[in-house]
């Protein structure tokens, strides 16, 4: 069965101001997840409208479609359809589903609280599960295999690169002397490792877990995420009506980089954020994960 945490959706009221769905229109989220972004902009789009939820991990899709019948039963049949595909690879599912152009498309880039409750797949630091960090199970391979496999410099390197860690060639050494011994398999174990090689004095006002940095490298690694962002913010524009908005959420600085030179550099594209939106205080206060989301929109001009 899938999980069924409740999803809290990051920026919901600024998404929603920012795209401004408007009954009839078409829009795509690439990113499911607990459907919460999907739910309001088809009550916007209304009966005549249509919104795609896609999702590359098919958990996320199942567990969307359990709370869309929830809704539909309050609220009588949604305009959604759900697709279990990379969000890089819309164009194929809009070409299924005979959309040749939307209104809008949102990407919301951060973990799920479903796949955080997801024991078995590791990305909690405090899950008991394998080290896996896949969205999709079913490519590439756990990242307790590349702990296990990659050189002391490749190890290092990911970390500084996609996590921007400074301690990574210290959490890197630390790595590979343990699986001399014992190879990684679970989460835990690298949280344990990680929490050692990057201690936290008791005074400091440090607000992150000591493995965070870490845990995000090798998810973005496992996950190929920051080429299918590129990928993505390439080939949209071309699939927006005029006047349609691309709406991306991200929650670190290598994916507001990508979203924001995107934005600036596509001729096509008229940039409505000058500077990113983030979560109020009183937001922050309610969904501590919050605190790091940025929220940029451009428009088809």
């Amino acid at each position: 069965m899938p999980t069924t945490t409740i999803h809290i959706p990051v920026l919901f009221q600024e998404v929603l101001d920012g795209l401004n769905p408007q009954p009839g229109e078409k829009y795509l989220d690439g990113t499911l997840g607990g459907a919460g972004h999907t739910l309001a902009i088809a009550q916007r789009v209304g009966h005549t409208g249509l919104v795609i939820g896609m999702d590359r991990d098919s958990k996320a899709i199942d567990a969307a479609k359990i709370r869309i019948q929830q809704e539909e039963k309050k609220l009588g049949k949604l305009p959604i359809r759900t697709a279990y595909a990379n969000y890089r690879d819309f164009p194929e599912v809009l070409e299924l589903l005979n959309v040749p152009r939307v209104n809008g498309f949102l990407l919301d880039l951060g973990l799920s609280s479903d796949q955080l409750a997801d024991e078995q797949r590791g990305f909690s630091f405090q899950s008991d599960g394998e080290l896996d960090l896949r969205f999709d199970v079913t490519e590439g391979v756990p990242a307790y295999v590349f702990l296990n496999r990659w050189s002391e410099k490749k190890i290092a390197d990911t970390i500084f690169q996609y996590g921007e860690e400074r301690q990574s060639r210290r959490i890197a050494r630390m790595i590979v002397q343990r699986r001399q011994t014992q190879p990684f398999r679970y989460a835990r174990e690298l949280a344990e490792i990680c929490r050692r090689a990057v201690p936290v004095p008791p005074w400091s006002k440090q607000h992150i877990d000591p493995a965070t940095r870490t845990f995000q490298a090798l998810r973005i690694a496992v996950n190929n995420e920051l080429d299918s962002l590129t990928d993505f913010l390439k080939r949209a524009p071309a699939y927006l009506e005029l006047g349609g908005k691309i709406a991306v959420i991200s929650f670190h600085s290598l994916e507001d980089r990508i979203v924001k030179n995107a934005f600036r550099d596509d001729e096509t594209l008229e940039i409505i954020t000058r500077k990113p939106i983030t979560a109020s205080e009183a937001e922050v206060s309610r969904n501590p994960r919050s605190r790091s989301a940025k929220l940029r929109i451009a428009k088809k001009r």
